[in-house]
């Protein structure tokens, strides 16, 4: 399959150093279309390192990165965003004093081409944005079975409806390329096979591209098509989930390993 498409994302010799440290170095990586790939490794390995130069909240100090065929060396992070990739976090990052669909909503921004003029003085183009984008953020919190929370406050949300609201709002975007930074943290194993189900689910209705970063092995194993393995940020391993199971350098970088 993949031979016979061009890649959505496509990194080469990737590194950067902080002071005399180098966190990651010589990584190269392809994500075809409409895949779902993971980026494993052990505590400190660099994945969400890369994720940050992926999304250039980082800036790499060597190494490409193409993103449908284009070099995005220089682009910015909000560059990126509008180039189509849209990403959550380890740790939930909502405005949580604002309602639940506020937060989708605010992911709409690049969608919104009315002036400072026409929001002042409430013209036709403003209140017809402003309709459009309301009824996008409530689709989309249907598909995410979040639309009896719209009014909510999403700092009150339970924690895998936040979850969910977080990764709505990426979606919110309309991303390519959605990255997946350790999703099932703080998940219990009912909500974390919740979960599998329905990055699989929303991959399909979207046409979605997706790279995930996961410490649960039961999940990102159940839904990537192929896994890339870090440590101490190289690349040790790459291939299909059963692939990696049986790959000693995999095993041997794990021993000892504990959660983030």
């Amino acid at each position: 399959m993949s031979e016979k498409k061009t890649p959505v994302l496509e990194v080469t010799d990737l590194g950067i150093d902080f002071g005399g440290l180098t966190a990651v170095n010589e990584f190269s990586m392809k994500v075809y279309n409409e895949e779902i790939v993971g980026l494993i490794g052990p505590n400190g390995a660099g994945k969400t390192t890369v994720f940050n130069m992926l999304t250039k909240v980082y800036q790499p100090s060597r190494g490409t990165i193409l993103f449908d065929g284009q070099d995005t060396a220089k682009m910015t992070v909000e560059d990126v965003n509008k180039a189509g990739i849209a990403r959550t976090f380890q740790n939930i990052r909502l405005f949580t004093n604002l309602s639940v669909l506020d937060n989708v909503k605010i992911g709409m921004h690049n969608q919104i081409t009315y002036s400072n003029a026409d929001a002042i003085f409430r013209t036709k183009k403003y209140y017809a944005q402003e309709a459009e984008v309301d009824q996008k953020a409530k689709d989309l919190l249907k598909i995410f079975e979040l639309e009896d929370s719209a009014d909510l406050t999403a700092g009150n949300l339970p924690y895998g409806a936040q979850r969910r609201l977080e990764i709505a709002r990426a979606m919110a975007t309309e991303p390519k390329l959605l990255l997946l930074d350790e999703p099932a943290a703080g998940m219990n194993p009912q909500e974390t096979e919740e979960l599998s189900a329905f990055i699989q689910q929303i991959k399909e209705k979207f046409d979605l591209t997706v790279l995930v970063i996961e410490h649960h092995m039961d999940l990102v194993m159940s839904i990537s098509d192929r896994i890339y393995v870090l440590d101490f940020g190289k690349l040790i391993a790459q291939g299909t989930p059963v692939e990696i199971q049986n790959d000693h350098r995999v095993i041997n970088a794990y021993l000892g390993a504990q959660d983030d």
